[in-house]
């Protein structure tokens, strides 16, 4: 069977799988576990539902911005989860198996076990201008934009010291069981994404958008003056010291000790930060445009260069975190989730993979993006069990699936990436509008 026809039958049973996880609440992590409406998962799975030809596909995305909005707290945090009590699920061993609440049965309610995610909002909001993108709904976008600005207001105090980028506790973000923390690549990233989208759609609304823009110019700035380390970004070490004091120690460290890097470290802490690749940050960096052609260019070569992209795409960190290392936590040793070329601590992720081939596209790697997409479509097609299960993530280095059979973003990254090579464009987040 040739790479077309493989990938044809690829789209296929990655709409079908996805279209089947929908519920009455939205769409839930998986058809065997993560029975629920995931913030972060449903929310960047919007990029493939909007690819489906299905009508069904916008019905289950509007139920989950739905119910993440019913949910949202006071303050304006988006739930880390919501579901149904009382569902069987082998993801929430924590929970004896399922949610609970008093006893009673079919009621929905939100998790608790991951309270502090910060991406969740994050998501939140770059899904709801994916979303207004794809319908021009402007009425649905007026109904929602309180919800959009509690959000932010929200995410805006978790930057404690008003240093305009968000200090992120550890394991609170995708990577739940790993020790990025404090100033991190990957929520700042979409940090960035969530002020520009803002701005957006303020000025579709017609409420004042400048504002909006210009903190997104200045995450990005400050993105690339403390975690990029090279001449692409050069660092205004009087600016810091007038504005940023905090910042000189470890930003001395990191020019003396690194000198330079092919890309963003995946965090800087107090006096302390990380000389690992954060692939699926770096990655969101291209797409979003917080890293310039010159910066996309090094991070590609650089994934290329030590086949991260191999046998499958791709592996999430670069080199991974062993014990003994400052960053080894005994937690990862938790259902042996994160050991060394596993799950956060290096397994390779087909969601990742997804973003993979879509910042090849964004950086005008079409040949290469048509390349990892084939290879993305052989990975989906491993299974435990059989054929096509779109599993959750694989062994970084044996290739072989180790999580739950029929993850929602496996499939709907693949089909956004498919749809990206397919256009030569990524949907949404391009040039035309202004990515």
């Amino acid at each position: 069977m040739d790479n077309a026809q493989l990938i044809a039958d690829g789209r296929l049973h990655a709409e079908r799988i996805l279209l089947k996880n929908g519920g009455e609440l939205g769409l839930l992590g998986s058809n065997q576990a993560y029975q629920q409406v995931w913030a972060r998962d449903s929310m960047i799975c919007g990029f493939g539902l909007w690819t489906c030809e299905s009508a069904d596909a916008a019905v289950i995305h509007q139920r989950s911005l739905n119910t993440l909005r019913q949910f949202q707290s006071l303050l304006g945090k988006i739930p880390h989860n919501v579901g149904f009590t009382d569902v069987p699920d082998p993801a929430l061993i924590a929970h004896g198996g399922a949610l609970t609440v008093g006893g009673k049965t079919g009621v929905a309610i939100e998790d608790t076990a991951h309270s502090g995610c910060v991406d969740g909002n994050l998501w939140y909001i770059i899904s709801h201008y994916y979303d207004y993108m794809q319908r021009q709904d402007q009425g649905a976008l007026a109904e929602a934009w309180s919800s959009l600005e509690r959000a932010l207001l929200w995410l805006r105090y978790q930057d404690s010291n008003e240093c305009g980028l968000l200090e992120v506790h550890e394991a609170m973000d995708w990577a739940d069981l790993f020790a990025n923390r404090y100033n991190v690549l990957f929520d700042n990233v979409l940090y960035f994404a969530a002020w520009k989208c803002m701005g957006e759609l303020a000025a579709v609304l017609g409420v004042e958008a400048a504002t909006y823009h210009a903190n997104a110019a200045d995450v990005r700035q400050k993105i690339n003056t403390l975690l990029w380390v090279g001449a692409e970004a050069p660092n205004d070490y009087d600016w810091v010291a007038n504005n940023r004091k905090e910042w000189l120690y470890p930003m001395q460290r990191v020019a003396t000790e690194l000198q330079e890097r092919p890309f963003y470290l995946p965090y800087m802490a107090f006096r302390d930060y990380a000389d690992r690749f954060d692939t699926l940050g770096n990655l969101l960096a291209i797409l979003f445009g917080v890293a310039s052609p010159t910066q996309a260019n090094k991070i590609l070569d650089y994934i290329h260069g030590c086949g991260l992209n191999e046998p499958y795409p791709v592996r999430s960190v670069y080199p991974v975190v062993r014990p003994g290392d400052k960053d080894w936590r005994d937690y990862y040793r938790v259902r042996n989730l994160n050991q060394p070329h596993h799950y956060h601590n290096g397994g390779a992720w087909p969601f990742i993979g997804g973003f993979y081939v879509a910042a090849l596209v964004q950086a005008g790697r079409l040949d290469a993006a048509a390349t990892q997409l084939a290879k993305l479509t052989e990975m989906n097609r491993q299974g435990k069990q059989g054929e096509w299960e779109f599993n959750e993530w694989f062994h970084g280095q044996s290739g072989r699936p180790m999580g739950f059979a029929g993850q929602s973003w496996s499939t709907a990254l693949y089909l956004f990436a498919a749809d990206a090579v397919s256009n030569n464009a990524v949907r949404v987040f391009n040039a035309k509008n202004g990515w």
